[in-house]
């Protein structure tokens, strides 16, 4: 069939169309159906722990997802300010995710560990005393707010439906994993068990009488981008 003939007949070049779309989307489409998982797991990787939940709940709640993205792109002005790229497999766990589709302050995916817990409960009571030029408002209600924990079992369950690996065992403990996670109590022995040795454990607010808000967030961000170790990954590219 001559190509101009096709180009003449509007409903010929529909229908061709078509099928040539028809065939293209059942290409991509059919194999997934015949593989298990589109992410590829990596060693590491562990659910939240309560207390981290709770801190990623606010995170969303005060809205940080509108300047902060946590998704670093493979790009080498990327990777040299914040790292290494963002894995899919680093937010299986995210329901929703916070990859974010603009930055008016820093990507936080490698946040953890980058600053002590005093920096940042300075940084969320006043930014600008730790980051002059920051635009960020100020989250003072974080230390005086009590974090709700009446709901943390209930939450855990839901996620464990939708595809969370939550055991019956991490959710019947929740809350005391918790209160163990935010005291720094040196007996996290069971924290331990449940979510491996690597979990950040301390009073991050300041405040040993009571777990406030700011606690909750402040261990969300100092486990962000920690569970992964890439410098066997690093040496290579090297």
């Amino acid at each position: 069939m001559q190509h101009s003939t096709i180009e003449k007949s509007i409903p010929l070049m529909s229908i061709l169309t078509l099928v040539l779309v028809a065939i293209g989307g059942i290409v991509e489409i059919v194999p997934l159906f015949y593989i298990k998982s589109t992410i590829e797991k990596v060693e590491g990787m562990r659910p939240y722990t309560p207390l981290e939940l709770k801190g990623r709940d606010l995170y969303i709640r005060e809205g940080c997802y509108n300047c902060h993205s946590q998704m670093i792109r493979p790009f080498r002005d990327e990777t040299e300010r914040y790292g290494h790229y963002s894995l899919a497999a680093e937010s299986m766990y995210d329901h929703p995710f916070q990859w974010g589709s603009k930055r008016t302050g820093p990507d936080l995916a490698r946040i953890g560990g980058k600053y002590s817990n005093e920096w940042h409960k300075a940084h969320m009571l006043k930014p600008q005393h730790v980051v002059p030029e920051s635009v960020m408002p100020a989250y003072p209600w974080l230390q005086e707010n009590v974090l709700k924990t009446d709901d943390i079992e209930k939450r855990m369950q839901v996620l464990s439906m939708v595809g969370v690996p939550y055991s019956a065992e991490q959710i019947a403990n929740a809350k005391q994993d918790l209160a163990a996670q935010a005291s720094g109590s040196s007996d996290a022995s069971g924290l331990n068990k449940r979510y491996g040795n690597k979990v950040p454990k301390a009073d991050f607010d300041g405040q040993p009488d009571k777990i406030t808000e700011l606690d909750a967030l402040v261990a969300y961000l100092q486990m962000l981008g920690t569970l992964v170790d890439f410098s066997g990954q690093q040496a290579k590219a090297r």
